[in-house]
């Protein structure tokens, strides 16, 4: 049977925020464990007192450290560049599908517009500046579309050479978006940047946030 300290542990590891909050000292542990109370006698099957959990979680805290040393990635706050002005179309792959990126590759050969492709198992996705939007959808004409979003936005951040080798260099930045509850539509990345797909609305509240990082 599973013990209090192992379900506290359970329900906080599980979470990076209570992880990261606590391994700071953020959280009052006594107010965490009222919170968490009865999810834990529901995993042991048996009421608890509180002043149980309490021990759990101050035990736990000890152990708990920093996810990461992100915050030693960036020595100076990253170039970042919005975009606006997107839309995006979602396909299912197919042999004449691969035989067409050329075709659209060439829109941009004066690299003028924002372009990019993802390639999955069973799906594609292609993002792209609204200016070339009529002569995509021309191209791939015939393609079963699975979906298609339009007034989107972009948020390119790039990346210094120790980012590929830090753990949750991304995380750093996902948190706190999505403790403000902003979507993101899609993550496009490279060794050198990531760029992150939002709807118009929410462009420039994520940008705020990014850059209040780095304040």
């Amino acid at each position: 049977m599973i013990t209090v300290p192992e379900a506290a542990e359970k329900i906080i590891k599980r979470s990076r925020y209570l992880s990261e909050a606590m391994s700071k000292g953020f959280i009052n542990n006594s107010s965490l464990a009222r919170y968490i109370k009865s999810e834990v006698e529901e995993m042991v099957f048996k009421k608890v007192n509180e002043s149980s959990i309490v021990m759990a979680l101050n035990r736990l805290q000890k152990k708990l450290k920093p996810q990461s040393d992100y915050r030693n990635v960036f020595h100076v706050p990253p170039t970042t560049i919005i975009r606006s002005n997107l839309f995006e179309l979602n396909l299912v792959n197919s042999e004449s599908l691969n035989a067409k990126y050329p075709t659209i590759l060439e829109l941009n050969v004066e690299q003028k517009f924002f372009l990019t492709f993802s390639k999955g198992i069973s799906e594609s996705t292609i993002i792209a500046s609204n200016e070339i939007a009529k002569q995509i959808k021309e191209i791939v004409v015939g393609e079963k579309i699975i979906s298609e979003f339009s007034n989107l936005s972009s948020i390119t951040v790039q990346l210094p050479e120790n980012a590929l080798k830090t753990p949750a260099t991304f995380y750093f930045f996902l948190k706190s978006l999505a403790w403000e509850r902003i979507n993101i539509i899609e993550i496009v990345s490279t060794i050198s940047e990531f760029t992150l797909i939002l709807e118009d609305k929410d462009v420039n509240k994520a940008f705020l946030i990014l850059k209040s990082l780095f304040n």
